[in-house]
């Protein structure tokens, strides 16, 4: 896993004056859990925007006024306006204990169902793992190579070397739809339902006769992760 430094300075007032004030001078109220004790910081905003505004996870070198600690973020906080960050959680992580942490999906290689003329339905772009630090990869790769049109990878088709995915084994990750009916849903379906609609075909396994798949070239911008 990446690592990422962060330098903060323990806070001294805990109530929203405070925080208003440190938000003021650029600073962002922070508080980590999971040590003996809850560790209320602050830092600078300028420092978060590698961790915030990546799809990618760090473990975050965390040095407060002198102090050592490895965390992960756990939440953080918006300004519904200014969209500037309110707040931000961290855990703390052992290097002997197990951590839950949502890490990314990484689709790879060429799915057969997509040079056919498939359309791609990715469904889930992060995974709930839990596991020691120390096996946390960047980020979850799926070899998409053998989906075909009307395949699909769930869950519980998944798995990794000393990681245990906490999400339902039977959700779908990623599958290959036929571009028909990807067409026949959109017509049919109200906007925020069209999606579901390809989902099911996957589930199904509805896929068109093999001398009737559209030729296509494979949509490389909805298979990066």
């Amino acid at each position: 896993m990446k690592t990422l430094e962060i330098k903060g300075s323990l806070r001294q007032d805990l109530g929203k004056k405070g925080s208003r004030d440190l938000r003021k001078q650029g600073l962002v109220p922070c508080v980590m859990y999971g040590g003996e004790k809850n560790l209320h910081f602050s830092a600078h905003e300028n420092q978060f925007k590698k961790l915030v505004y990546t799809p990618d996870v760090f473990l975050v070198k965390l040095e407060v006024d002198g102090q050592a600690f490895d965390a992960v973020m756990q939440d953080i906080q918006f300004h519904p306006v200014t969209d500037s960050i309110l707040h931000i959680d961290f855990v703390q992580v052992f290097q002997d204990r197990k951590v839950t942490v949502n890490l990314p999906v990484r689709l790879t290689g060429s799915s057969v169902g997509i040079r056919a003329g498939g359309k791609l339905r990715q469904r889930r772009r992060y995974l709930k793992v839990n596991g020691l630090i120390k096996d946390m990869p960047d980020r979850l790769e799926i070899d998409m190579t053998d989906l075909d049109i009307g395949d699909s990878l769930k869950i519980g088709d998944l798995g990794y070397d000393h990681l245990e995915i906490l999400d339902p084994p039977r959700a779908m990750v990623v599958g290959v739809v036929s571009s028909r009916l990807v067409a026949k849903g959109l017509r049919e379906a109200v906007p925020e339902e069209a999606e579901e609609v390809a989902e099911e075909a996957v589930e199904e396994g509805a896929a068109p006769p093999a001398e009737e798949a559209p030729a296509a070239e494979e949509d490389k911008s909805s298979q990066e992760g």
